[in-house]
């Protein structure tokens, strides 16, 4: 699914954003969220809690957001329903945050949330601290887009694209993603992950050998032919030991590695043997159900300071596959009869 890593410095100061982005869905009960009152905590915490998510959800627009601007606005910035769609939740449990009825989010709604409303590294930890929650901890991997990063994402909506932490778990996604490998909405975060699909034969790639003698991955969708099934094999073998190195106090990462060794034989045998690899320029070959073959580039932007990645498939301008693309931003997740 992977091609070369491409380093890129986010500098951007326009805001854009055209193409829906969605992010992880959320887990079982995150939209039946009950008020509960956090030990020690006072009114007047939570009330500057609700009242800092107000001031946040005012000052971004739809269109920085990657939002349609529909009728008529009383103000400016962001309504609750869009809020919620943004970072996955319910619009009740936002009306609760904001109104001091509920008061304990948990680190991945509140993550969600500073994606969601463009936060800076400091203005996310200030979100935490509100929430009575501790800022994420630089040993851990961290699921958060910067704002440069999120725009850069929203600027890109003509080509499929998804980001990925540091472990290869996707964390944001736009629709022509979902559109052309399958949306991985209904997933849980290690059904997302590129690392377990691959190696464990989940969403659709159960045997990942074809007919044809190729490799399937990328929800049954994605073609390679064994060389490079094994490239990939070790890059993302590689890069997962990276990871680890990075992260050597990292409990989460620890364990997926561990999970997967007891799942895996081929991947355990990868990760002894130390071969190390990296992705390379490449060409990828995806088998929409409709659309038949669509042959693309694939790339992997990195961004300095950042364990994020974003792959980004394109296609030559004027091309079949630039056509496919242009068609499949027009039925989305339809089915063509």
């Amino acid at each position: 699914m992977l091609a070369p890593v491409i380093s890129v410095m986010v500098m951007a100061t326009t805001l854009a954003g055209h193409g829906e982005v969605r992010q992880y869905p959320e887990q079982p009960g995150e939209r039946q969220y009950q008020a509960v009152a956090a030990p020690g905590r006072n009114t007047g915490e939570v009330s500057e809690l609700g009242k800092t998510l107000h001031a946040w959800r005012d000052r971004v627009t739809p269109a920085e957001a990657g939002l349609p601007v529909n009728g008529v606005r009383r103000a400016p910035g962001l309504r609750r329903e869009e809020l919620a769609q943004l970072a996955g939740l319910s619009v009740d449990y936002v009306v609760r945050l904001e109104q001091g009825r509920s008061s304990s989010p948990s680190a991945q709604v509140l993550t969600s949330l500073a994606r969601a409303l463009r936060l800076g590294d400091a203005e996310r930890d200030h979100l935490f601290v509100l929430a009575g929650q501790a800022p994420p901890a630089p040993g851990r991997i961290s699921t958060y887009i910067p704002p440069g990063v999120q725009r850069l994402v929203d600027q890109l909506d003509g080509a499929p694209l998804s980001v990925a932490d540091a472990s290869w778990t996707m964390i944001s996604w736009n629709s022509l993603w979902a559109a052309m490998l399958g949306d991985p909405s209904g997933l849980r975060p290690r059904e997302r992950n590129i690392i377990w699909l691959y190696f464990t034969g989940r969403a659709g790639a159960v045997d990942r050998r074809s007919a044809d003698g190729t490799y399937v991955t990328g929800h049954g969708r994605v073609r390679q032919t064994p060389e490079q099934a094994e490239r990939f094999k070790l890059a993302m073998v590689t890069d997962l030991r990276a990871a680890v190195t990075r992260y050597p106090k990292d409990p989460d990462l620890h364990q997926f590695v561990a999970d997967l060794r007891a799942v895996s034989p081929e991947f355990a045998t990868a990760w002894d043997n130390h071969q190390i690899a990296f992705h390379g320029s490449d060409h990828k070959t995806v088998e929409h159900p409709d659309l038949g073959p669509i042959v693309l580039d694939c790339d992997v932007l990195t961004v300095p300071g950042s364990d994020l990645r974003i792959v980004v498939y394109t296609a030559p301008p004027n091309s079949e596959a630039a056509e496919k693309l242009k068609l499949l931003s027009v039925i989305g997740l339809q089915t063509l009869a």
